[in-house]
């Protein structure tokens, strides 16, 4: 039975605790808040702790060891020729990744001549009229970068890889896969893809396995180190190592006019493996690391990924307290909040729990030994604790990008591949994509539509999801692979994912 509510503060504690955080971050400037943009150059110190307000409550950027002065430092500072830096599209309020409502706002702040709008990957094809705001739709509609990747592939050190499959333009509404030097016969494809998110790098960059279970292939070794690489950083795992990604963006997104030296390389990966992310407070739940919770960014910067990369808890166990809280501890929160944080609960044991039928997804019912189908959960692919991502290195494809699963959106180019040898496991001989994916490094027809798994940290701050923002929102993810795998989840297991998604 609850107590008298004369006194509000005990119900509001958590709520006010979360915006108090998002407080201590304005007045530490003194002169209000901090702009939520990070522009380049502009030598502001990256703090220790940073917090950002967003539609589900906070998010918190924790920098593990001293803060670090931009001045002068290569993650912050525009080196190339269009007036970008690394946290143009890597941005702390967006978990260090980009939103397409960040775009936008960008876009009216600057009258779409901020560098992020860069004619190179900032509009839909260099060739269209770069002051109109149509030319840059897929990026501030759909959070969509251009990327041009070699045709035919080619391997991470420029060797020539001989694909197993041809590719031919079916349709190309932006001109960038068909224009006088652009598409197959140019020797390029363009496709169009999300950032991915800079943070908890300790947590991508661990190797689970010492091959890739979902090809059956030895992983590739760094070849800076010689160590086994984790395949987790790019959405088509072109670049194995940090100092590759960053020759791959350096070279293509920033338009650097040199390659970076190897004390720039330093300098930037000692900050990339210290920043974490993740949610911190919730709107409607309150502090999310009280009452036996342990979510927020401070228990993964603490933990050490182990065996299989993980640490050794159940995924989303971070909310398992809150499946059982003690009737003082219910009394403390308003109703709300009590069944907001029962929901969290109970979306993680539907993600861990409620099983399904996994079919004709390459990477998991091909050449891997379980089946097809073969029943799982959510967690047979988010596996890795506290991060949602896989420990089993390798591409999957869910069908986000090719059909009959995708729908073709007119806005984005769709290719037919035709498998030249053997036929696609799932797909046969002949597929439509919007993206070809991991098979655009391999050179592979078995790889169409294979895209890297990614963490689920800090979701709540970068919408739209999927490597190519197919779903607009946390309901449109869940409502994806309910359609995808006829699960059957019934309104509340949808929305008790959506709650557990936005805390995350």
């Amino acid at each position: 039975m609850r107590g008298p509510r004369s006194n509000p503060a005990p119900h509001l504690g958590p709520v006010l605790a979360g915006l108090a955080t998002v407080a201590l971050a304005t007045v530490a400037v003194g002169k209000g808040p901090p702009p939520r943009w990070w522009a380049p150059g502009e030598g502001r110190v990256f703090p220790q702790q940073l917090d950002y307000a967003n539609a589900q409550g906070s998010l918190r950027v924790l920098l593990a060891g001293e803060p670090v002065a931009t001045k002068g430092h290569p993650f912050f500072e525009p080196l190339g020729s269009n007036g970008r830096a690394c946290v143009t599209c890597h941005q702390p309020a967006d978990a260090m990744s980009l939103s397409a409502e960040t775009a936008r706002a960008r876009w009216d702040a600057t009258g779409g001549k901020d560098p992020l709008f860069a004619a190179i990957d900032g509009s839909d094809c260099p060739s269209l009229p770069q002051a109109q705001r149509a030319s840059h739709a897929l990026l501030l509609n759909r959070g969509l970068f251009r990327i041009e990747r070699p045709w035919p592939p080619k391997a991470w050190n420029g060797a020539p890889v001989t694909p197993d499959f041809s590719i031919a333009v079916v349709r190309d509404p932006n001109g960038c896969n068909s224009a006088p030097g652009h598409g197959p016969a140019a020797g390029n494809i363009s496709v169009y893809r999300r950032p991915r998110p800079v943070a908890n790098m300790k947590y991508l960059l661990a190797v689970g396995f010492p091959f890739d279970p979902k090809q059956g292939y030895a992983l590739p070794l760094d070849p800076d180190d010689g160590r086994m690489q984790s395949g987790n950083l790019m959405a088509d795992n072109r670049a194995g190592n940090l100092r590759l990604q960053m020759d791959d963006a350096g070279t293509t997104h920033l338009e650097f006019r040199k390659r970076l030296t190897p004390a720039q390389v330093t300098r930037i990966t000692d900050f990339e493996k210290r920043v974490f992310t993740a949610q911190q407070s919730s709107r409607q739940g309150g502090a999310l690391d009280d009452m036996g919770a342990k979510g927020g960014p401070a228990h993964l910067r603490d933990s050490e990924p182990g065996a299989l990369g993980s640490i050794g808890e159940p995924v989303w166990s971070e909310y398992a307290a809150w499946d059982k809280l003690s009737p003082a501890d219910a009394a403390r929160l308003t109703p709300e909040q009590l069944a907001f944080r029962r929901s969290v609960a109970r979306g993680a044991r539907v993600f861990r729990d409620r099983t399904f039928l996994i079919t004709d997804t390459a990477g998991i019912n091909s050449r891997i030994g379980f089946g097809n189908p073969v029943r799982n959960s959510c967690v047979f692919c988010h596996n890795m604790s506290q991060m949602g991502n896989d420990v089993a290195p390798g591409q999957v494809d869910l069908g986000t990008t090719t059909m009959p699963f995708a729908d073709p959106w007119p806005d984005l180019p769709l290719f037919r591949i035709t498998c030249l040898k053997a036929p696609h496991p799932h797909y046969g001989r002949v597929i439509l994509t919007m993206d070809p994916g991991f098979a655009l490094t391999t050179g592979r027809c078995a790889d169409v539509g294979k895209i890297t798994l990614q963490s689920m940290r800090g979701l709540a701050a970068r919408a739209p999801y999927f490597s190519n923002g197919l779903a607009k929102d946390l309901r449109g993810v869940v409502d994806y692979y309910d359609r995808r795998y006829h699960i059957g989840y019934s309104e509340q297991d949808k929305q008790d994912l959506v709650n557990l998604m936005s805390v995350l």
